[in-house]
Protein backbone atom coordinates (compact mmCIF):
# COMPACT_ATOMS: atom_id res chain seq x y z
CA UNK A 1 0.00 0.00 0.00
CA UNK A 2 1.37 3.40 -1.10
CA UNK A 3 2.11 5.63 1.92
CA UNK A 4 1.78 9.25 2.18
CA UNK A 5 5.57 11.37 1.62
CA UNK A 6 6.94 15.07 0.77
CA UNK A 7 7.95 16.23 -2.45
CA UNK A 8 11.65 15.50 -1.32
CA UNK A 9 10.95 11.98 0.05
CA UNK A 10 12.03 8.44 -1.93
CA UNK A 11 9.41 5.89 -2.07
CA UNK A 12 10.14 2.60 -0.56
CA UNK A 13 13.14 0.96 -1.80
CA UNK A 14 13.48 -2.47 -2.06
CA UNK A 15 15.90 -5.10 -2.68
CA UNK A 16 16.34 -8.71 -3.44
CA UNK A 17 18.72 -10.87 -4.48
CA UNK A 18 17.19 -13.29 -6.83
CA UNK A 19 18.98 -17.01 -7.52
CA UNK A 20 17.98 -17.06 -11.29
CA UNK A 21 19.18 -20.32 -13.07
CA UNK A 22 22.16 -20.08 -15.68
CA UNK A 23 23.33 -16.23 -14.85
CA UNK A 24 26.12 -15.35 -12.22
CA UNK A 25 24.09 -12.40 -10.49
CA UNK A 26 20.82 -11.27 -10.12
CA UNK A 27 18.65 -9.01 -8.33
CA UNK A 28 15.31 -6.73 -7.88
CA UNK A 29 15.03 -3.45 -7.20
CA UNK A 30 12.39 -1.15 -6.44
CA UNK A 31 10.87 2.57 -6.01
CA UNK A 32 7.58 1.50 -4.22
CA UNK A 33 5.86 -0.29 -6.94
CA UNK A 34 8.26 0.24 -9.65
CA UNK A 35 10.31 -2.47 -10.06
CA UNK A 36 13.18 -4.00 -12.17
CA UNK A 37 14.59 -7.24 -12.40
CA UNK A 38 18.26 -7.45 -13.81
CA UNK A 39 20.38 -10.56 -14.56
CA UNK A 40 24.09 -10.67 -15.36
CA UNK A 41 25.77 -13.53 -17.46
CA UNK A 42 30.18 -13.89 -17.68
CA UNK A 43 32.58 -13.60 -18.49
CA UNK A 44 31.48 -16.20 -21.12
CA UNK A 45 32.19 -17.66 -24.37
CA UNK A 46 31.84 -14.61 -27.05
CA UNK A 47 30.10 -15.31 -30.47
CA UNK A 48 33.43 -14.89 -33.03
CA UNK A 49 32.07 -11.65 -34.72
CA UNK A 50 31.99 -9.65 -30.92
CA UNK A 51 34.81 -10.69 -30.00
CA UNK A 52 37.31 -8.48 -28.93
CA UNK A 53 41.35 -9.47 -28.95
CA UNK A 54 42.13 -7.27 -26.11
CA UNK A 55 39.13 -7.08 -23.90
CA UNK A 56 35.58 -8.44 -22.75
CA UNK A 57 32.80 -7.30 -24.71
CA UNK A 58 29.43 -5.86 -23.01
CA UNK A 59 26.18 -6.23 -24.10
CA UNK A 60 22.94 -4.82 -22.57
CA UNK A 61 19.39 -5.64 -22.97
CA UNK A 62 16.37 -4.23 -22.54
CA UNK A 63 13.13 -5.52 -22.41
CA UNK A 64 9.59 -4.06 -21.24
CA UNK A 65 7.30 -5.83 -18.97
CA UNK A 66 5.64 -7.05 -22.48
CA UNK A 67 5.90 -7.25 -25.91
CA UNK A 68 9.58 -7.89 -27.77
CA UNK A 69 12.14 -4.83 -27.33
CA UNK A 70 11.60 -2.14 -29.82
CA UNK A 71 13.52 1.08 -30.33
CA UNK A 72 13.16 3.04 -27.14
CA UNK A 73 14.12 -0.36 -25.38
CA UNK A 74 17.48 -0.44 -27.40
CA UNK A 75 18.60 2.92 -27.30
CA UNK A 76 17.69 2.77 -23.29
CA UNK A 77 19.98 -0.06 -23.57
CA UNK A 78 22.72 1.48 -25.60
CA UNK A 79 22.67 4.76 -22.57
CA UNK A 80 22.88 1.80 -19.95
CA UNK A 81 25.90 0.45 -21.47
CA UNK A 82 27.98 3.72 -22.10
CA UNK A 83 26.52 4.53 -18.59
CA UNK A 84 28.02 1.26 -17.08
CA UNK A 85 31.32 0.63 -19.56
CA UNK A 86 33.33 3.16 -17.67
CA UNK A 87 33.06 0.72 -14.08
CA UNK A 88 34.40 -2.43 -15.41
CA UNK A 89 38.31 -3.71 -16.07
CA UNK A 90 37.47 -4.70 -19.55
CA UNK A 91 41.32 -6.12 -19.72
CA UNK A 92 40.79 -8.49 -17.11
CA UNK A 93 39.22 -10.82 -19.50
CA UNK A 94 39.62 -10.44 -22.89
CA UNK A 95 38.07 -12.75 -25.75
CA UNK A 96 34.67 -13.42 -23.33
CA UNK A 97 31.20 -11.62 -23.34
CA UNK A 98 29.47 -10.23 -19.91
CA UNK A 99 25.70 -9.68 -20.83
CA UNK A 100 23.58 -8.13 -19.12
CA UNK A 101 19.74 -8.38 -19.37
CA UNK A 102 16.82 -5.95 -17.82
CA UNK A 103 13.78 -6.65 -17.40
CA UNK A 104 10.64 -4.29 -16.56
CA UNK A 105 8.55 -5.40 -14.31
CA UNK A 106 6.05 -2.43 -14.17
CA UNK A 107 3.63 -1.49 -16.50
CA UNK A 108 4.06 1.36 -19.52
CA UNK A 109 1.90 4.16 -18.63
CA UNK A 110 -1.55 3.81 -20.38
CA UNK A 111 -1.76 7.37 -21.50
CA UNK A 112 1.58 7.00 -23.53
CA UNK A 113 2.13 3.37 -24.20
CA UNK A 114 5.18 4.70 -27.04
CA UNK A 115 7.03 5.70 -23.54
CA UNK A 116 7.83 2.78 -21.61
CA UNK A 117 10.51 3.97 -19.41
CA UNK A 118 9.36 6.81 -17.08
CA UNK A 119 12.48 8.25 -15.54
CA UNK A 120 11.56 6.18 -12.36
CA UNK A 121 12.15 3.52 -14.24
CA UNK A 122 15.41 3.95 -15.90
CA UNK A 123 16.72 4.74 -12.17
CA UNK A 124 15.46 1.57 -11.08
CA UNK A 125 16.82 -0.47 -14.13
CA UNK A 126 20.41 1.32 -13.29
CA UNK A 127 20.51 0.08 -9.72
CA UNK A 128 18.95 -2.97 -10.38
CA UNK A 129 21.63 -3.90 -12.84
CA UNK A 130 24.38 -2.50 -10.36
CA UNK A 131 23.13 -5.08 -7.77
CA UNK A 132 23.73 -7.66 -10.26
CA UNK A 133 26.63 -6.75 -11.35
CA UNK A 134 28.10 -6.61 -7.53
CA UNK A 135 26.38 -9.75 -6.50
CA UNK A 136 27.77 -11.91 -9.75
CA UNK A 137 31.79 -10.92 -8.39
CA UNK A 138 33.40 -12.18 -11.58
CA UNK A 139 35.00 -9.43 -12.82
CA UNK A 140 36.45 -6.18 -11.36
CA UNK A 141 34.63 -3.03 -11.08
CA UNK A 142 36.14 0.38 -10.36
CA UNK A 143 33.02 1.83 -8.42
CA UNK A 144 29.53 1.67 -7.62
CA UNK A 145 26.40 3.80 -10.28
CA UNK A 146 23.51 4.76 -8.32
CA UNK A 147 20.47 6.60 -9.60
CA UNK A 148 17.38 8.45 -8.99
CA UNK A 149 14.95 10.77 -10.77
CA UNK A 150 13.77 14.04 -10.53
CA UNK A 151 10.39 16.01 -12.24
CA UNK A 152 7.44 17.97 -11.98
CA UNK A 153 4.30 16.16 -13.20
CA UNK A 154 3.27 19.29 -15.46
CA UNK A 155 5.00 22.36 -16.49
CA UNK A 156 2.71 24.46 -14.24
CA UNK A 157 4.27 22.68 -11.12
CA UNK A 158 6.71 24.85 -9.13
CA UNK A 159 8.39 22.02 -6.92
CA UNK A 160 10.48 19.55 -8.15
CA UNK A 161 9.52 16.04 -7.02
CA UNK A 162 11.84 13.40 -6.03
CA UNK A 163 11.17 9.72 -7.23
CA UNK A 164 7.71 10.46 -9.28
CA UNK A 165 5.51 8.35 -10.21
CA UNK A 166 4.83 7.69 -13.89
CA UNK A 167 5.32 9.98 -16.68
CA UNK A 168 6.53 13.42 -15.95
CA UNK A 169 5.98 16.83 -17.87
CA UNK A 170 9.83 18.25 -17.09
CA UNK A 171 12.64 16.35 -15.34
CA UNK A 172 14.66 13.01 -15.80
CA UNK A 173 16.95 10.83 -14.36
CA UNK A 174 20.05 11.53 -13.01
CA UNK A 175 23.50 8.62 -11.98
CA UNK A 176 25.93 9.20 -9.44
CA UNK A 177 28.90 7.57 -9.44
CA UNK A 178 30.51 6.47 -5.78
CA UNK A 179 33.94 5.13 -5.32
CA UNK A 180 35.54 5.80 -8.08
CA UNK A 181 38.60 6.91 -7.14
CA UNK A 182 37.81 10.45 -8.04
CA UNK A 183 35.27 12.87 -7.43
CA UNK A 184 32.56 11.56 -5.01
CA UNK A 185 28.90 11.36 -6.17
CA UNK A 186 29.96 12.96 -9.33
CA UNK A 187 27.09 12.55 -11.81
CA UNK A 188 27.82 10.52 -14.83
CA UNK A 189 24.93 10.93 -16.86
CA UNK A 190 21.34 11.59 -17.22
CA UNK A 191 18.61 11.94 -19.40
CA UNK A 192 16.75 15.56 -18.02
CA UNK A 193 13.79 16.72 -20.03
CA UNK A 194 13.04 20.15 -19.90
CA UNK A 195 10.51 22.29 -21.88
CA UNK A 196 12.50 22.73 -25.17
CA UNK A 197 12.34 18.33 -25.12
CA UNK A 198 14.38 15.20 -24.21
CA UNK A 199 18.69 16.05 -23.99
CA UNK A 200 19.33 12.50 -23.27
CA UNK A 201 22.84 11.93 -22.83
CA UNK A 202 23.83 16.05 -22.00
CA UNK A 203 26.44 17.38 -20.65
CA UNK A 204 25.16 18.43 -17.19
CA UNK A 205 27.40 21.41 -16.83
CA UNK A 206 26.92 24.60 -18.18
CA UNK A 207 23.05 23.75 -18.76
CA UNK A 208 20.86 27.01 -18.56
CA UNK A 209 17.72 25.22 -17.39
CA UNK A 210 16.18 27.09 -13.97
CA UNK A 211 15.77 23.63 -12.68
CA UNK A 212 18.32 21.84 -13.82
CA UNK A 213 20.75 22.70 -10.63
CA UNK A 214 18.14 22.06 -8.11
CA UNK A 215 17.21 18.64 -9.55
CA UNK A 216 20.90 17.69 -9.35
CA UNK A 217 21.25 18.49 -5.63
CA UNK A 218 18.15 16.89 -5.28
CA UNK A 219 18.82 13.78 -6.88
CA UNK A 220 22.55 13.94 -5.05
CA UNK A 221 21.35 13.59 -1.73
CA UNK A 222 19.20 10.98 -2.64
CA UNK A 223 21.63 8.79 -3.99
CA UNK A 224 23.18 8.63 -0.96
CA UNK A 225 20.54 7.21 0.48
CA UNK A 226 20.44 4.39 -2.59
CA UNK A 227 23.93 3.96 -2.08
CA UNK A 228 23.55 3.12 1.38
CA UNK A 229 21.09 0.77 0.55
CA UNK A 230 23.27 -0.95 -1.61
CA UNK A 231 26.18 -1.58 0.54
CA UNK A 232 23.72 -2.75 3.17
CA UNK A 233 22.23 -5.45 0.87
CA UNK A 234 25.67 -6.70 -0.30
CA UNK A 235 26.51 -7.16 3.14
CA UNK A 236 23.78 -8.99 4.19
CA UNK A 237 25.13 -11.40 1.52
CA UNK A 238 21.84 -12.10 -0.42
CA UNK A 239 19.22 -11.14 1.99
CA UNK A 240 15.82 -9.59 1.23
CA UNK A 241 16.15 -5.52 2.47
CA UNK A 242 13.28 -3.16 2.65
CA UNK A 243 14.16 0.04 3.85
CA UNK A 244 12.02 2.96 4.21
CA UNK A 245 14.03 6.77 3.72
CA UNK A 246 13.00 8.79 6.38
Amino acid sequence: MARNRSAHELRLITIHFERLDRVDGSARFGFGDTTVLASVSGPIEVRLAAELASKATFEVTVRPLSGIPGTESKSLASSIRSLLSPIFIFTQNPRSLIQLVIQSLTPSPRSSPSQSFSPSLVAAMINASMLALLRASSFPLKGVICAVAVGKKSFGDHELVLDPEGEVAQGGCFAFLFGGGGKEEEVVWTNWKSGRGWEADMAVDGDADADLDDARELARKAAREVYASIRKAIAQEGGEVVMDVD
